[in-house]
């Protein structure tokens, strides 16, 4: 990985990239160091060829579908990579399980990658890192111009809490129910350089800060950079990485549809010369605490800060301004954190561990 990006990567608009992170489980539907097997020393199939990956614990494994030219093709890609991944872990012994943390996971009992990016992270974080167990959703739309793609992900930021509120799928955390429906975020947050991100003025401003970072030997590389939120310099993309894991394709999906229609929407905006929203980072901060606690339940202080709006509101509002629908199926169907709490008290944790596991 290059240590910078660069602005001549933001050529394409529109196009997407999904990413999605895995828990490799055992045949129990326990988290299992799996990814030297699938990752290094299988031969996955021809679709995941250079598009599967591992993260920080060998039970995390990482796929990207291909570049999306057309969202209409979203779907038959994202079901691509899936069943392939699913077929391809079978044939070597394993399941595949989404969420944003597995509840079964407890990470002093779980095997660190050997990968020397990996490494180096756990020696200079510690701690966090250490523990760092999460699994989230990750959705790329290309910027055609670089000044535009910082104006949109600034824009970006007060959607972050409603999408994680809507995907909230993490309650469990090492054993034990932490009382909230994302504990993914809190945990993931303990790490530097995440977090909903303050507001850039422009590219050369988010730039010299990606460079400094480098520099200065806070990040080895700009993917060290885990906001919420961000202009992908590589890929010349706008990266949202709010929402947790998730097991259905369909809740996928809808998030795919919704950060690629505000991208479209904040785009154009940008082009028709319209001011950015001067939004205060602490204010986001708590709206983000607010969907970390509460998920669907949750109200959120508006733009403005002197009010707020249930979730259900700004769901039926985004949906009418940007003719979508996907977020409202999500909104009106029961959250995975309420899910994973029903399964586990009503069935026990078998059925919990296979609920999260992907059918194909």
């Amino acid at each position: 990985m290059d240590e910078t990006g660069s602005p001549e990567n933001f050529t394409r608009m529109g196009t997407l990239g999904i990413e999605e992170e895995f828990y490799v489980v055992d045949e129990h539907g326990r988290p299992t160091s799996g990814t030297d097997e699938l990752v290094y020393e299988g031969e996955p199939p021809e679709l995941l060829e250079e598009r599967l990956d591992h993260e920080l614990f060998k039970c995390v494994i990482e796929t990207q579908t291909p570049l999306i030219e057309d969202p209409a093709g979203a779907r038959e890609q994202l079901l691509a990579v899936r069943e392939a991944l699913v077929e391809y872990a079978d044939s070597e012994g394993f399941g595949v399980a989404a969420a944003g943390l597995h509840p079964l996971a407890k990470w002093r009992e779980l095997e660190h990658a050997e990968k020397p990016r990996y490494r180096a992270q756990l020696d200079r974080i510690q701690y966090p890192q250490h523990r760092n167990t999460t699994a989230g959703l990750h959705v790329h739309v290309g910027v055609d111009d670089p000044d535009k793609a910082v104006w949109v992900a600034n824009e970006l930021r007060w959607h972050v809490p409603v999408m994680l509120a809507l995907s909230a799928n993490s309650p469990y955390w090492n054993g034990f129910d932490t009382g909230l429906q994302s504990a993914r975020a809190k945990i993931f947050e303990a790490l530097p350089n995440t977090g909903i991100p303050t507001a850039f003025e422009d590219y050369a401003a988010f730039e010299a800060y990606e460079r400094r970072m480098v520099e200065h030997g806070s990040i080895d590389d700009r993917g060290e950079l885990w906001f919420d939120v961000r202009p992908h310099s590589g890929h010349g993309t706008v990266e949202v990485r709010a929402p947790d894991g998730q097991a259905d394709p369909e809740r996928v999906l809808a998030f795919v549809e919704y950060v690629h229609a505000l991208v479209e929407d904040l785009a154009a905006r940008y082009e028709d010369g319209e001011s950015g929203t001067d939004l205060r980072r602490e204010l986001l901060d708590e709206n983000k605490w607010r969907a970390i606690r509460h998920g669907q339940s949750a109200s959120l202080l508006t733009r403005a800060g002197d009010d707020t709006l249930s979730l259900g509101e700004i769901v039926e509002a985004e949906c009418d301004r940007l003719g979508i629908d996907g977020i409202a199926r999500l909104f009106e169907a029961e959250s995975g954190a309420e899910k994973q709490r029903r399964l586990r008290t009503d069935a026990g944790v078998p059925a919990l561990a296979g609920a999260l596991e992907l059918q194909y």
